[in-house]
C-alpha cells in the first residue's frame, strides 16, 4: 500500500462509522490530532509521515473493525459481509442445506474482500486437529460450489452432523479419507454413503 491509501483508509474508516477522524483518533485513546491532514507530511510538506501500526491496531479495535476489511478501504475495494459460525457449532442442524450452502437466520457476520458471485461463509476453528495450519480461533473461507481433489483443504460433513476441517486424501465413489494436519490424530475413512457434502477452503486467517 502506499502512504496515500494509508490516509485514505483511515479517512474512509471514520466516514463509515460517521466520525470525524478527530473523534476516530479520540475513541482510539490517541491524540486528537494523530490522524489529522497536518500529520500527514513534515511541515514544507516533503517527507511523508505513515501513521504507526500501534495506532492504526488501536483505531480498528476502537471500532470493532478487521484488518482486511480496512486494506478493503485503504485500496477502495468495498467487500461484502458473508456468514459465519463456530465450527463446532455448525454441526447442530439447520445451518447448511443438503450441497452445503449456508441457510437459515443464526449466522453471524463478517466482512470479507469481495470475490464476485462465488458464494463463500466462514467456519471459526475450534480444537487442534489442524495445527499447525489451523489454530484454534482461526476464520476459513468456505466455498461449496467449488470442485474439490485429493490434497485440497476442505470442509466436510457427515450424515450424522458432524462437520470437519481436513485435508481431502482418498476420494472415491466409495470411500473418503479425511487427514488431520496434527500427526495426534489418525486420518478417518468413511463410506462415500455417509458424507453429506464436501466443501473446498479458499483462505485462512492467521
Amino acid at each position: 500500500m502506499r502512504h496515500s491509501d494509508i490516509w485514505n483508509g483511515i479517512d474512509a474508516l471514520a466516514a463509515r462509522h460517521g466520525l470525524s477522524v478527530s473523534a476516530l483518533a479520540r475513541a482510539a485513546g490517541l491524540d486528537a490530532t494523530a490522524f489529522n491532514k497536518s500529520k500527514r507530511a513534515s511541515a514544507d510538506g516533503s517527507k511523508p509521515r505513515w501513521p504507526s501500526t500501534e495506532s492504526l491496531s488501536k483505531a480498528l479495535a476502537a471500532v470493532g473493525t478487521g484488518w482486511e476489511e480496512f486494506a478493503d478501504m485503504a485500496q477502495g475495494r468495498q467487500g461484502r459481509t458473508i456468514p459465519l459460525i463456530g465450527l463446532a457449532q455448525a454441526g447442530d442442524g439447520g445451518f447448511f442445506d443438503d450441497a452445503g450452502f449456508p441457510v437459515g437466520a443464526s449466522w453471524d457476520d463478517i466482512h470479507f474482500p469481495d470475490m464476485g458471485d462465488e458464494t463463500v461463509y466462514a467456519l471459526e476453528i475450534s480444537g487442534d486437529s489442524m495445527e499447525p495450519v489451523f489454530r484454534e480461533g482461526d476464520r476459513i473461507i468456505v466455498a461449496p460450489g467449488m470442485d474439490v481433489r485429493r490434497g485440497d483443504r476442505v470442509v466436510a460433513k457427515t450424515k450424522e452432523g458432524e462437520v470437519l476441517a481436513k485435508f481431502l486424501g482418498h476420494l472415491s465413489a466409495s470411500r473418503v479419507e479425511l487427514i488431520s494436519a496434527n500427526p495426534a490424530y489418525p486420518p478417518r475413512e468413511f463410506a462415500a454413503s455417509d458424507i453429506e457434502w464436501i466443501a473446498r477452503i479458499l483462505w485462512a486467517s492467521q
